[in-house]
This record gives structure tokens, C-alpha cells and sequence, in this order.
């Protein structure tokens, strides 16, 4: 099992455990906040799954039906992970404001207390193992997996301060309030996963540092080479393809712009990793026509 799949078997691991107690405890002490948090990693759950299910899927080779690989499948699981973080955030919304509508009284707050601290705590190690090996792998899937986590260590940092707030003071209301507040916060998650997950689908650009690294190596052949133009590039998952049309001096065979275009292309495959990279060779006469 490779590294990717590790840490997104570790995610799952720890949602269900999460999960579980957090239900347990929420319908024990009849807390909408604790139980929202129970509902929210019950989305992640079911998020973590998907994010396995992509990292496996994105790793296969290119294939007849699908040549330039199946990098985008990771794109397409982070989008769904952003709608079901939506659906969770509306559900919760939903059953706090019936709360409040028509009340209800809930236990001592202190066991809500405790599972709410082991929740932050743990989502904090998980969350930044999966945006840590999401970074070094280049993988949409694992990095959305750990925004997710890490939305659940501000929602259950902040239910824990509405239970503490309403063992200090007793107000019931509080609840409500807290889960509110935690839904407005994975509204804000979902919107930034959204942005992050969802544009590659349109075949948008590589960065500007990422571009700015091709032109650098791409120059350092301005002795061979008279101009380059049309120079592309879009994101798949953690793939970036990119072409370019190359034009070189007149006097050179075609096996000299043959092996020139094979040295450019593996010194920015070394230096863009996932990159795959494709050089149209043009005549410089053809810049007269």
C-alpha cells in the first residue's frame, strides 16, 4: 500500500471512531451541537471513502479510453465531498433552529466536553498528515480530505466552548446556537473546496510559479532555440499537461530537434513532477509564412 493510501485508510479509520462517539454522546446528553458534529463526521466518513476510492482509481496508467490518465477523477471527488460538506451544513441548520423553536432540555454538558476535545485533537494529527502527504503526492483527493478534517477542529472547538459556556451559565439556548455557527463555518469549507476541487474540470492553468518555471528552463536553451509560442497548460488531478510550439534555427536536422525537445522535456518532467510535456517543432522560415 502506498503512501496515499495509507493516509487516506488513516482518515477513514479515525472518522468512524470519531463518529461513533460523538453519536453515542450527543444522543446521550441530547445536544443538536454534539449530534450536528456526529453528522458532520458521518459526512466525513463517507468523504474519506471517496478520497480512497480516487486515490486508487487516479493512480492507473493512461488506458485506450482514457489517454491522458484518470488524474481528473481526483477533481471530481473533491466536488463531491464540497456538496456533501453543503448537505451537512443545511441538516444541521435545520435541526438547530427546530431546537430552538421548540426547545428541549439537555444533560450535563461535561462527557459532550470531552469527546468534542478528543475530536479537535485528533482531526488536528490526521488533518495535517493528509495536507502533508496531499502536498508531497500532489493529490487533490487526500488535500481536500484534510481541509475537510480541518474544518472539524474549529466546529469542534467551537462546540466545546457552547457546552462550557452552558455548564457556566446554564442556558440551553446556547446549544442551537453553537451548531449554527459550526454550519456556518463548513458553508466557508465547502465554498473553498469547491474553488480548489472544481475549476481543474474546466482545464484550468497551472499556477504562475509552475509556468514561470518552464519559460526559466525554456530560456536556457536560447542558444538552439529562436522562440517558443503558444505555450499551454492544464491540470488533471495531480497531473499538469503541457505543450508548446518551439522554434528552432534552420540549419538544424530533424534528429537534433528530435533530441533537443527530449532534453527540455525530461528536465521539466524533473522539475515539475506529474508533468507530462509535448513540443511541436517548427522551421524558423515557417514564422515568414
Amino acid at each position: 500500500m502506498d503512501v496515499r493510501s495509507k493516509a487516506a485508510w488513516l482518515s477513514v479509520a479515525s472518522n468512524i471512531t470519531l463518529m461513533t462517539g460523538k453519536l453515542i454522546i450527543g444522543l446521550m446528553i441530547g445536544s443538536v451541537s454534539v449530534i450536528s458534529e456526529a453528522i458532520h463526521s458521518a459526512n466525513d466518513l463517507l468523504a474519506s471513502c471517496i478520497a480512497v476510492y480516487a486515490v486508487k482509481s487516479s493512480a492507473k496508467p493512461p488506458d485506450k479510453e482514457h489517454p491522458y490518465g484518470h488524474g481528473k477523477i481526483e477533481n471530481i471527488s473533491g466536488t463531491i465531498e464540497a456538496l456533501l460538506i453543503f448537505g451537512a451544513a443545511g441538516l444541521i441548520i435545520s435541526e438547530a433552529i427546530k431546537k430552538i423553536l421548540h426547545g428541549g432540555e439537555m444533560i450535563e454538558p461535561g462527557w459532550g466536553m470531552v469527546i468534542m476535545g478528543i475530536s479537535a485533537l485528533l482531526n488536528i494529527i490526521v488533518s495535517q498528515y493528509l495536507l502533508k502527504v496531499g502536498k508531497e503526492q500532489h493529490s487533490v483527493a487526500l488535500e481536500a480530505d484534510g481541509i475537510h478534517l480541518r474544518t472539524d477542529v474549529y466546529t469542534s472547538v467551537g462546540v466545546f466552548v457552547g457546552l462550557l459556556l452552558i455548564k457556566i451559565t446554564g442556558y440551553q439556548i446556547i446549544d442551537p446556537i453553537a451548531a449554527i455557527l459550526v454550519a456556518l463555518l463548513i458553508i466557508k469549507a465547502a465554498y473553498d473546496l469547491t474553488q480548489k476541487a472544481f475549476l481543474p474540470l474546466m482545464d484550468i492553468a497551472a499556477d504562475e510559479e509552475t509556468l514561470e518555471m518552464v519559460t526559466a528552463i525554456l530560456d536556457e536553451y536560447r542558444e538552439s532555440i529562436i522562440e517558443y509560442h503558444d505555450l499551454r497548460s492544464r491540470r488533471a488531478g495531480r497531473d499538469i499537461h503541457i505543450d508548446l510550439h518551439m522554434v528552432v534555427k534552420p540549419e538544424m536536422s530533424i534528429q537534433e530537434a528530435h533530441d533537443l525537445c527530449d532534453i527540455i522535456e525530461t528536465r521539466i518532467k524533473k522539475e515539475i513532477v506529474y508533468s507530462t510535456v509535448l513540443i511541436h517543432v517548427e522551421p524558423a522560415d515557417m514564422m515568414k509564412a
